[in-house]
C-alpha cells in the first residue's frame, strides 16, 4: 500500500475522492518498476491491475497477423490506463513495453470495483478517460492510413501532453527521438524530418533531451 500524500502525488484523479475513498484507494496501490525493454505484459496475458505511470515512458501495442508492428499509444508519467480490461475481466488486448526505465502504480481490481460501485467522483472521472480514449483511438484509425511521418508523430507527441489524460503535464516534454519513433511507428530518421519540420512551423522546439510544445492544439490536428 502507499501513503495518502504519495496517492495524491501519483494519481491527479484522486482529487475527486471523499477521505473514505482516498483511504480505501491508497490500501489498494502498489509500485512496482521494470527496467528498459522489459515486457510490462504480453497480449492475452491477466493483468488484473488498474495501472498509472509514475516515471518512465511505455509503449502499448501490438502485432497484426501479417508481422507487422502497431503502436496504440505511448503513455507517459501521470497517465493511468487499463480500466477498460480490468472492468470486463478480460487478458490484455495489447503488449506493454518499458521504453526506458518505468516505475507503476497498481491498483488491485478489488479496489478499483469498490471505487467503480461507490465513488461518484471516480466515476466522473472514468467518464472522462473513457470518452477521450474513444477519440485517441479512433482518430488512430484515420491518421494511420491517412498522415505521412510528420503528421504520426506530431499527433503522437501531443497525445502525449493531453490535458484529460495528463491534466499536470506541462509544455516540456522528456523524450528521445527514438522513443518518438517507437510510439509514432516511424524511423528515427523520419522523426529527425518531421521535428524539423514542425519546429519550422513553431509548433514545437527541439532542445537537449527533448521538445517543448508551443502550440498543442495545432499539434493535435495536424493535417486536418
Amino acid at each position: 500500500m502507499i501513503t495518502a500524500e504519495r496517492l495524491r502525488e501519483i494519481a491527479f484523479w484522486s482529487a475527486e475522492l471523499t477521505p473514505e475513498e482516498i483511504e480505501r484507494a491508497r490500501r489498494g496501490i502498489t509500485e512496482k518498476s521494470f527496467a528498459k525493454g522489459a515486457y510490462i505484459c504480453h497480449k492475452g496475458d491477466k493483468l488484473d491491475a488498474w495501472t498509472g505511470v509514475i516515471s518512465g515512458l511505455v509503449r502499448l501495442g501490438t502485432v497484426s497477423q501479417k508481422g507487422k508492428s502497431v503502436t496504440l499509444a505511448g503513455m507517459r508519467a501521470g497517465i493511468w490506463f487499463g480500466e477498460g480490461s480490468v472492468l470486463k475481466k478480460e487478458p490484455r488486448q495489447y503488449d506493454l513495453v518499458a521504453l526506458r526505465d518505468v516505475k507503476l502504480a497498481m491498483m488491485g481490481s478489488a479496489t478499483f470495483f469498490w471505487l467503480f460501485e461507490n465513488s461518484a467522483g471516480f466515476n466522473r472521472f472514468l467518464v472522462k478517460q473513457f470518452n477521450e480514449r474513444i477519440g485517441q483511438f479512433i482518430a488512430l484509425v484515420e491518421f494511420d492510413r491517412s498522415l505521412d511521418a510528420t503528421g504520426k508523430v506530431a499527433r503522437n507527441i501531443a497525445w502525449l501532453c493531453n490535458p484529460v489524460l495528463v491534466p499536470k503535464a506541462d509544455n516540456n516534454l522528456d523524450i528521445t527521438q527514438e522513443e518518438i519513433g517507437l510510439i509514432s511507428g516511424v524511423s528515427r530518421q523520419a522523426v529527425n524530418g518531421a521535428l524539423q519540420v514542425l519546429e519550422n512551423k513553431k509548433l514545437l522546439r527541439v532542445g537537449h533531451g527533448g521538445i517543448t510544445i508551443l502550440d498543442l492544439e495545432a499539434l493535435s490536428r495536424y493535417e486536418e
